[in-house]
C-alpha cells in the first residue's frame, strides 16, 4: 500500500473536535490494519483560531493547506463570534480556504441508506434507495461578486447590493466534472439556474448546452432552479448529477440532504482543478453540517458524516476507493445493526453517544476485514 498520505486536520468550532475525534480514530484504524499511512497536520480554524491567534485562519495554516494531499475539515461558528467583524467571523476562514486553493467544484452526494428510509419526512417509497449528486460551483457567483455592501445613494436611500457574476471559463469547468462524475454514476445530468429572469442564468443555459456537446453519451437536460427544489421533493429519482451555480447548489444541496433525514449524514468534497504535471486535485472535505454549538461537548454529536467525508478522502486525493468502500460499508452496517445518535434516533433503535459510535465503527471495521 502506497505509503505517507498527507493531510491538513481542522477540527474548528463546536461539534467539529468532537467528530473530528472520531476519525482521527478510524485513520488511527486504517494505519495499524490496512498500511495506511498518514502524515498528519493539525491547526486551529473559525472561532477557536480567532479566540488564539486574532484571525479565522492563519497565513502559516493556509501554507500548509497549499502543499499537502488534502484539507479535513470539521465545522466552524457559533453565536459566540456573532458580533466579530465579518473579515475575522468563523466562516471567513471556510471562504479563504476555498477561494485561495481553488476548489470551484463541491461534491453533494444525497443518499439514502436502507437502515434510513423511515428517518426521511418524506413517503419511504419516495426516496428508498435515493443517490444523487449535487455539484456546486464554490468559488463564484453571488457569494463572491463585486460591487457587495451597503451604499448610500444621491438622495440618501440606503441600499445593500450582491453581485452575481460568472465567466465562461467558470461555467464550462464546473459542467465538465459534472459529466465525468455522470459517466461514473447514472450517465444523466441536469442544470439547474434561472434563465427566464436572470442573465447568467441565460449563460448558463448557453455555456452548459455547449459543454454537453462534448458528451454525446451522457443524458442532459435543463431545468429552473425552483422548478428542481420542486421536483426534489416530487420525484427524485429523476436525477442522477445536478450541476449548478453556488447559490442555488447552497440551497439545493440542503434539501436534498433533509431528504436523507440528516444532515447529520452528509459528507462533501470540494476540489481543485487537476495539476498540469501530476493530475493530483487540491481539495477539502467537510461534512454538510454546521458546528451545532447547542449541543457541542454534549457527546450528542453524530460522526458519521465527518466519516463519510474521510472516506471521500480516500477516494478522490489518495485513490483508495477499496478503502473508501469499507468507510462506507461499515457505516451502514452499524446502522442497519440500530445504533444512532440523538439526530437520528427512531423507535426501536439504540441510543449512543459520539465516541460509542465510533466505538461500533471500529469494531465492524474489524469485522468486514476480519
Amino acid at each position: 500500500m502506497a505509503a505517507n498520505k498527507s493531510v491538513l486536520v481542522l477540527p474548528g468550532d463546536g461539534i467539529g473536535p468532537e467528530v473530528m475525534e472520531q476519525v482521527r480514530r478510524v485513520m488511527g484504524w486504517f494505519e495499524a490494519k490496512e498500511a495506511v499511512r498518514f502524515e498528519i497536520d493539525e491547526a486551529p480554524v473559525g472561532g477557536a483560531c480567532f479566540d488564539a491567534h486574532g484571525v479565522s485562519i492563519q497565513d502559516e495554516t493556509m501554507e500548509k493547506a497549499m502543499t499537502l494531499d488534502a484539507v479535513l475539515f470539521g465545522a466552524v461558528g457559533g453565536p459566540k463570534w456573532d458580533d466579530v467583524p465579518r473579515e475575522h467571523r468563523p466562516e471567513a476562514g471556510l471562504l479563504r480556504l476555498r477561494k485561495d486553493l481553488d476548489l470551484f467544484a463541491n461534491l453533494r452526494p444525497a443518499v439514502v441508506m436502507d437502515a434510513m428510509v423511515e428517518a426521511s419526512t418524506l413517503k419511504p417509497e419516495v426516496v428508498r434507495g435515493l443517490d444523487i449528486m449535487i455539484l456546486r460551483e464554490l468559488t463564484s457567483g453571488v457569494y463572491f461578486g463585486l460591487p457587495k455592501g451597503e451604499q448610500t445613494l444621491e438622495d440618501g436611500t440606503v441600499r445593500v447590493v450582491d453581485t452575481q457574476a460568472y465567466t465562461k471559463d467558470e461555467i464550462v469547468r464546473i459542467c465538465r466534472v459534472a459529466f465525468e462524475l455522470a459517466r461514473k454514476r447514472g450517465n444523466k445530468v441536469h442544470c439547474a439556474e434561472k434563465s427566464n429572469v436572470m442573465e447568467t442564468g441565460v449563460f448558463w443555459r448557453q455555456v452548459s448546452a455547449e459543454v454537453a456537446k462534448e458528451y454525446p453519451d451522457v443524458e442532459f437536460h435543463h431545468i429552473l432552479a425552483d422548478n428542481c427544489a420542486m421536483q426534489l421533493i416530487r420525484n427524485p429519482h429523476q436525477f442522477d448529477v445536478i450541476v449548478t451555480d453556488n447559490l442555488f447548489g447552497d440551497i439545493l444541496s440542503d434539501e436534498a440532504a433533509m431528504m436523507t433525514g440528516s444532515l447529520g449524514m452528509l459528507p462533501s468534497a470540494s476540489l481543485g482543478a487537476p495539476d498540469p504535471v501530476t493530475g493530483a486535485r487540491r481539495a477539502m472535505y467537510e461534512p454538510v453540517h454546521g458546528s451545532a454549538p447547542d449541543i457541542a461537548g454534549q457527546g450528542k454529536a453524530n460522526p458519521i458524516a465527518m466519516l463519510l467525508s474521510f472516506g471521500m478522502m480516500l477516494r478522490y486525493s489518495y485513490d483508495l476507493g477499496r478503502e473508501s468502500d469499507l468507510v462506507a460499508q461499515a457505516a451502514q452496517n452499524v446502522l442497519n445493526e440500530g445504533f444512532r445518535t440523538v439526530d437520528i434516533m427512531q423507535d426501536g433503535c439504540t441510543p449512543v453517544s459520539t465516541e460509542e459510535m465510533g466505538n461500533h465503527l471500529l469494531a465492524e471495521l474489524d469485522r468486514l476485514t476480519a
